[in-house]
């Protein structure tokens, strides 16, 4: 068991787990500038998504809604690739996963959409457009999951 001073390079590593115990042994910067580039990547793309389909304060923000559904599915997606499928170099889930994925999604910017509805005086829009986004980000990961185990099964 590693004490206080160790730092995991993935929080989400078994340290009862052998070969994710390796994990450990990684230098950090290497994660951390994976993470970064990927992060650089996906806030891109997620900018030019909302540049091409800006929306008036208050209103509905449909292109952050698709956003945050298109990047849950594919984190389901690559979950299930990077976890049950192969094992991929270990670069690869903090760079797709954390990074660009992390950086396309914008639960951030989906709270400030809400506020902003309740400001503009359309409460009622900003919650469903909070319960939406819940929903639809849930009912995507587990799509992203599903058709991806199927795929490999096939």
């Amino acid at each position: 068991m590693p004490d206080s001073t160790d730092r995991p390079v993935d929080p989400d590593v078994d340290l009862r787990v052998p070969e994710q115990r390796a994990e450990l042994r990684r230098h950090p910067r290497t994660t951390v500038a994976a993470v970064s580039a990927g992060g650089a990547l996906g806030a891109l793309a997620r900018y030019g998504v909302g540049a091409a389909f800006p929306h008036a304060p208050g209103a509905f923000a449909w292109a952050t809604l698709g956003i945050n559904t298109v990047g849950c599915l594919l984190i389901g997606v690559l979950m299930v690739l990077v976890t049950e499928v192969r094992r991929p170099h270990h670069l690869v889930r903090p760079f797709l996963g954390t990074g660009v994925l992390g950086g396309f999604t914008t639960f951030s910017t989906y709270t400030v959409d809400a506020h902003q509805a309740v400001r503009h005086g359309a409460p009622h829009l900003a919650l469903a457009y909070l319960a939406a986004t819940l929903a639809c980000a849930l009912a995507a990961v587990l799509a992203g999951v599903r058709a991806t185990r199927w795929a490999a099964r096939r």
